[in-house]
């Protein structure tokens, strides 16, 4: 530790606030989406531009600190105590090319933002189901998006990462570049992102939205979603949700207290091609909901309609071979309407472009995945929110057909953040190469409040 006076000077070089436990906004800064937990900092520096996180890391490793790193605390896994937390949510520059058809954006933009300023130009991102998630997190997990299946992973689209490592330099890394690849799909393991340049897709519209299914008719819809998912093109990715839904005036009167089967469809196609393909869906039976509809890409977020408030989550995955009706049994009889676990159940078809090799060696591993199931269950705020042993009990039902786990959504602190549960999100090889560019580049493990890759030996 340098002495009380190298500190004040180390400080006063920030252009954003400082806090510690105890200051005024401490509290508001450090508060994430995630309501489980939160980052518990022995200081926050509030970056307003790169040169900040700069010195933020140096004076970090000049200290022996770990540093972690926020801009809305959406996929927060590991909970930092002590250490210096880098909050990145006033880092929102957003540069448009039109003619190149690329976004510049800095580390603290959120999706919603990013789609509106690219609508502006006839374009869009490959952004996520939430308008509130950041760009840059989102990107470094890898990235699966509305239209992922027409267009792949996000983070095969980025160009440029501008990226602080944790010598404290500055480092502009392309394809080609060892750690291109290495720091997308890693989250955050080989230092800070200050900013990202990206591809954009000529997107203005979507044909999408819900098709809602009561409790009777949920098995036959599953069952008929499963074999349509063979049949349709790459231009539509479909997911579909199981959950309860709560007896609250805020949830619609049609949906309080019944278990459902939520089909989410996003189609990049005009609506008549679009109503042809969801005609067997629709031929299930009658809806509790439908509002397919061709929609302006500023309004894709409805199409999910995620929470758009923080609360407390946990949750598991797993990426698998197939869905089989075996597949589907094994995951109603831990999680369906008279299961004891109390859930909200999402499946994603997956397959299409996103099987395609990245082009840069991005580390997003187990492409040959057909669909992911995820998991989430709602631990009370302040708990912590443990991977429970709910989620042991549904990847234990899932393993005859799991392939690995993305990380992205893997969400739960403390024992559930394990190396060995960070592995299966790669390939051996991968993880391998990983851990040797780990310690070639952060041999102390300064960024390690994450899914952590453990620096080679």
């Amino acid at each position: 530790m340098g002495n009380t006076a190298d500190q004040i000077i180390d400080i006063d070089t920030f252009t954003g606030p400082v806090f510690r436990p105890g200051d005024a906004g401490y509290e508001e800064e450090i508060a994430g989406f995630q309501a489980a937990y939160s980052h518990r900092p022995t200081l926050v520096v509030g970056a307003v531009h790169a040169e900040d996180v700069r010195s933020a890391v140096e004076y970090a490793a000049r200290r022996g600190l770990p540093v972690a790193v926020q801009a809305t605390g959406h996929g927060l896994s590991v909970a930092a105590d002590g250490g210096v937390l880098i909050s990145t949510r006033r880092m929102t520059d957003i540069r448009i090319d039109p003619v190149a058809g690329t976004a510049r954006v800095a580390a603290g933009v959120r999706a919603g933002a990013l789609v509106e300023a690219a609508a502006r130009h006839g374009l869009a991102p490959l952004n996520g189901s939430s308008p509130s998630v950041g760009v840059v997190g989102y990107s470094l997990g890898g990235g699966l998006g509305l239209l992922a299946r027409e267009f792949g992973y996000a983070a095969d689209h980025v160009r440029v990462i501008e990226l602080v490592t944790a010598d404290g330099r500055m480092r502009t890394l392309v394809p080609g570049d060892e750690l291109f690849g290495a720091v997308l799909g890693s989250g955050g393991n080989f230092g800070v992102v200050t900013a990202l340049e990206m591809e954009l897709v000529p997107v203005t519209t979507v044909y999408g939205g819900q098709l809602v299914f009561d409790t009777p008719l949920v098995e036959r819809a599953l069952d008929v979603w499963r074999r349509w998912t063979a049949t349709i093109p790459e231009q539509l990715t479909s997911t579909v949700a199981m959950l309860t839904f709560p007896n609250i005036p805020q949830v619609p009167e049609p949906l309080r207290g019944r278990y459902v089967a939520s089909f989410r469809i996003a189609y990049n196609g005009p609506a008549e091609e679009g109503e042809q393909l969801v005609a067997p869906l629709r031929a299930i039976g009658d809806r509790l909901k439908d509002d397919l509809r061709t929609m302006p890409y500023t309004e894709s977020h409805a199409i999910h309609s995620d929470p758009d408030h923080p609360h407390a989550y946990a949750a598991t995955n797993a990426l698998l071979t197939e869905l089989t009706e075996e597949t589907l049994a094994a995951l109603l009889a831990v999680t369906g309407p008279e299961a004891p676990i109390l859930a909200v159940v999402d499946i994603r078809h997956l397959g299409g472009a996103l099987r395609r090799p990245s082009p840069a060696g991005v580390a997003v591993d187990h492409r040959d995945a057909d669909y992911l199931v995820r998991v989430i269950t709602m631990p009370e705020p302040g708990s912590g929110a443990t991977a429970p042993a709910d989620h042991a009990v549904v990847r234990a039902a899932l393993v005859p057909w799991t392939l690995g786990h993305n990380l992205n959504f893997l969400y739960g602190a403390g024992a559930a953040a394990t190396e060995g549960q960070t592995r299966t999100g790669y390939t051996p090889d991968t993880y391998t190469r990983l851990a040797t560019l780990k310690a070639n580049y952060d041999p102390r493990n300064m960024f390690r409040f994450n899914r952590n890759i453990t620096p080679a030996h």
